[in-house]
């Protein structure tokens, strides 16, 4: 007997349906599976053998043959579990194989038979109602993560035997609803940037920065504060909008890294990779490519502490997805492309010693020592940071105040109220921030008058700005002007974002 089950499978940070076609017939007791099965999947015979039995049914001592179709694609991971084990059953007349047709199954089936919580269901979810699917039954542990689809239903299941039942109309299983309104407002973070004591320079262009989606470089001594203005910038960008954060969520669920039982993604990610950190981590790969360090980062904050000590194809490794916001990653096998459209914050001391330019401290370091260790970021990574920022250290005075500064959520909504205006601005555009802008939109929306092409053209001169950093220059002077709420760009403007180039200066 032939029996027909949907299912699915992961490509890239997409998916598509798979049908996993069952034939059970005379012959020796042979159970097999094709299709272009990986391990993972050639292994999910001997949980499904185990999942049917220990379920209360009889596993038929037949010839037993799986075919996942399109059989010319690789298929991997145990998602196909328990499409297997239901057309094995149906089968066998254990499920009526008319109802069967209206339902799509993903789980893994423990050895005795309950349904476990797998990756990549949220791709796997938006795939299969895009192919006109409107039903799937996945296990509880993905049941918040699928149902956040509009159109969908999303039956949760403990056991393949609560499964079967259902199927049959033996019991009833409420379907699963997640609306994107009701999975909080604005959390509560662990960190907030009224803990931050002076700085002011340095939270004005934390601000700038954060406000357009800027890359940023703080460069300081060990001490000064960079690691802990870093990780308070979540604390003020605004949450994910419903797209991004479907964006984003995908790549967290083929990831493997979306905790079990979550919804969508509504916070922006932040991401602090440590500075041993291979290319394949960073960037992604492997022999069938996943996501690396700067997708995860989607959306959100990549933050590259002792961004000098990242091995140099790590950190040249990362021109394209600053200049294109993704990544493409080819391989013999297979060839996906992956988004990268984060934010690039990178620390930094000023030299090896770390105390150069240190009020009380000597530096040890010779000036060819100190050209060696900056040229280990070149010219191109340095042209792709919009802003390069002096931390320098605290004065005993400000270590020992008692002030406390501006709060995460003050700061928080003016970023919110200057990224309505740039998202106003770029309505009709696939773009939502002055980071993201081309050319084309620069010279739209970057209009200068005449005191400020001047201005700008003796700090070309001046500083010998190449012409990607000349878009930058006009980028954060956009962002500066929106956070005033100004209609057109300044001579104060550009004058500020001059400043935010010391390494040029230098």
């Amino acid at each position: 007997m032939l029996s027909s089950v949907v299912s699915g499978a992961i490509d890239g940070i997409d998916a598509y349906s798979v049908n996993v076609e069952v034939d059970v017939s005379k012959g020796l007791p042979i159970f097999t599976i094709v299709g272009l099965p990986d391990i993972s999947v050639k292994e999910a015979r001997d949980r499904v053998v185990s999942a049917i039995k220990n379920s209360g049914f009889d596993f038929p001592s037949r010839k037993i043959t799986v075919n996942l179709a399109p059989a010319d694609v690789k298929k991997e991971g145990s998602l196909f579990d328990l499409a297997i084990a239901i057309g094995i059953l149906a089968c066998t007349g254990k499920v009526n194989t008319e109802k069967l047709k209206s339902f799509c199954f993903l789980g893994e089936l423990a050895l005795d038979g309950s349904v476990r919580f797998v990756k990549g269901v949220l791709p796997l979810a938006l795939s299969l109602k895009q192919s006109g699917h409107k039903s799937i039954v996945v296990s509880e542990g993905n049941s918040n993560e699928a149902s956040v689809v509009e159109g969908l239903n999303v039956y949760p299941v403990r056991t393949l035997k609560e499964a079967v039942g259902f199927i049959n109309g033996e019991s009833e299983i409420s379907a699963s609803r997640t609306s994107f309104d009701t999975l909080g407002g604005m959390c509560d973070f662990d960190c907030d940037f009224s803990e931050v004591k002076g700085h002011a320079f340095a939270r004005r262009a934390v601000e700038i920065a954060a406000a357009g989606g800027h890359n940023l470089l703080m460069i300081g001594p060990p001490g000064s504060g960079k690691t802990m203005i870093a990780r308070r910038i979540p604390s003020i960008l605004p949450l994910l909008s419903y797209n991004e954060s479907i964006e984003t969520t995908k790549i967290y669920s083929i990831s493997g890294a979306l905790q079990r039982g979550r919804g969508l993604l509504r916070v922006r990610p932040y991401r602090s990779p440590h500075h041993t950190s291979s290319a394949v981590a960073m960037i992604g790969g492997g022999t069938y490519p996943k996501p690396g360090e700067v997708s995860l980062a989607h959306n959100g904050v990549l933050f590259l502490d002792e961004f000098v000590e990242f091995n140099r194809d790590v950190i040249e490794a990362l021109r394209q997805p600053l200049e294109d916001r993704m990544v493409s990653i080819s391989r013999a096998k297979n060839s996906v492309v992956f988004p990268a459209g984060f934010m690039l914050v990178a620390a930094m001391n000023p030299c090896p010693c770390g105390n150069y330019g240190h009020p009380e401290k000597e530096c040890l370091c010779t000036p060819y020592m100190i050209r060696k260790y900056r040229a280990k970021v070149s010219g191109p990574i340095l042209d792709r940071i919009d802003i390069h920022l002096d931390i320098p250290s605290l004065k005993t005075s400000e270590i020992i105040e008692d002030n406390t500064s501006e709060p995460s959520n003050d700061i928080r909504n003016r970023i919110i109220k200057a990224r309505q205006l740039q998202s106003e601005r770029l309505r009709d555009t696939k773009i939502s921030t002055n980071s993201q802008m081309s050319s084309k939109e620069i010279k739209k929306y970057c209009v200068l008058n005449k005191n400020c092409k001047i201005l700008l053209s003796e700090a070309i001169r001046k500083l010998s700005l190449s012409a990607r950093a000349y878009d930058r220059v006009l980028k954060v002077s956009r962002t500066i002007a929106d956070l005033e709420g100004k209609e057109n760009i300044e001579t104060a403007h550009i004058a500020e974002t001059v400043q935010y180039r010391s390494l040029d200066i230098t």
